[in-house]
């Protein structure tokens, strides 16, 4: 059996990308962080970041420099999520949110890292994660 225990990041500054999805998650950094390892737990699994010499930055959708990865996080008022990662240092990059209201919009993080802030209709979340609306 396989278990996903870490989501690892390359980066410039460890604890400074750390503070910023700690405040974007709400989830405190790791004690015993440092300037070459920092992580963030998410039960089971820790959202790390590794400092790398001469970090080149992924520029999404530009395909000669990928994006390396990608995080979505479903929300439920994606205006008020959306004014407060941008206040943390994120940067717009791609509107996808319907007339009705759901889809997504895709950012960047402080150092080029793309994540969407997604509103999907019909996901209802629980304590044991989201319940995703049946497909008929």
């Amino acid at each position: 059996m396989l278990r996903l225990t870490d989501f690892i990041i390359d980066c410039p500054d460890t604890m400074k990308l750390a503070a910023f999805y700690s405040e974007v998650t709400g989830h405190p950094v790791k004690e015993g962080s440092d300037e070459s390892w920092a992580g963030i737990r998410f039960g089971e699994i820790e959202l790390a970041f590794i400092r790398v010499e001469d970090y080149r930055a992924p520029r999404w959708p530009d395909s000669e420099h990928p994006k390396q990865f990608h995080l979505d996080f479903e929300v439920d008022d994606i205006e008020a999520e959306q004014s407060r990662v941008l206040a943390l240092g994120a940067s717009l990059q791609q509107d996808s949110i319907g007339s009705d209201g759901y889809g997504w919009r895709v950012y960047t993080d402080p150092v080029g890292h793309p994540f969407c802030l997604c509103h999907n209709r019909g996901v209802v979340w629980t304590d044991q994660g989201p319940i995703w609306p049946k497909r008929g």
